[in-house]
């Protein structure tokens, strides 16, 4: 019998990863002059710097600075600090663009194998569920036909950045449970580990491709005594 009444999930890279499919890229190279190929190195490296949940890949002027480190409470800014990034790494701005409109769709992103088993298995144990994110677009629409959670705290829209503990907070305020009845599950000690200042235990998962991770979330779960 587990002690928790409720698990808290980051969104990318924990439940969901953007994984690039190759049409994506075509037609596209690196420069203005068009030299490089956008080969499968190239591919990689530009999904991380889309994806990583800390720090920053390029350099950045005072105001490229302002919009990054502001991106994820504001659509606009989300988008500015983006395209800044995918510019600065070599893309013309139209490819920037259409790269750009794969991070903010919800279709585009993939959930882990194991993402439908955790979220319905939970529910089935009566175990509260909310996605905690920092980002500045509506994911909802990605857990269609994966999954119900009960609560989605989005940066966003709730005016909070992880670590801050106040988006932890309103997460647990919402799902009426206790800070030490509850577990925050991400791939950022830094970021979702901020759930500890409050009391809520916390693990941390590995963001590899869906394909070499199946059951990260099932074993995050199995070693805070909830068994799936």
């Amino acid at each position: 019998m587990t002690d928790l009444d409720a698990v808290l999930f980051d969104f990318s890279g924990t439940l969901f990863r953007l994984e690039e499919d190759e049409s994506w890229f075509d037609g596209m190279t690196l420069d203005s002059a068009g030299n490089r190929d956008v080969d499968e190195h190239v591919q990689a490296e530009l999904m991380r710097r889309l994806t990583a949940p800390t720090g920053r890949s390029v350099s950045m002027t005072p105001e490229a600075l302002e919009a990054w480190m502001k991106r994820d409470l504001a659509p606009h800014l989300h988008r500015e600090a983006y395209l800044h990034v995918l510019r600065e790494s070599g893309l013309a701005c139209e490819h920037a663009e259409s790269l750009y409109s794969r991070v903010i769709d919800p279709a585009c992103w993939t959930p882990y194998p194991d993402t439908a088993t955790v979220l319905t298995g939970l529910r089935r144990r009566g175990i509260r569920t909310a996605v905690v994110s920092n980002i500045a677009f509506d994911l909802r629409p990605a857990f269609d036909g994966v999954g119900t959670v009960d609560e989605f705290v989005l940066s966003f829209e709730v005016g909070a950045v992880k670590p801050d503990p106040s988006i932890f907070q309103t997460a647990l305020d919402r799902l009426g449970v206790p800070a030490e009845r509850a577990l925050m599950v991400g791939d950022s000690d830094e970021a979702d580990g901020g759930a500890r200042a409050l009391g809520c235990a916390f693990a941390l998962v590995d963001p590899l491709p869906t394909r070499e991770r199946s059951d990260g979330l099932l074993g995050a779960l199995r070693a805070h005594g909830i068994r799936l």
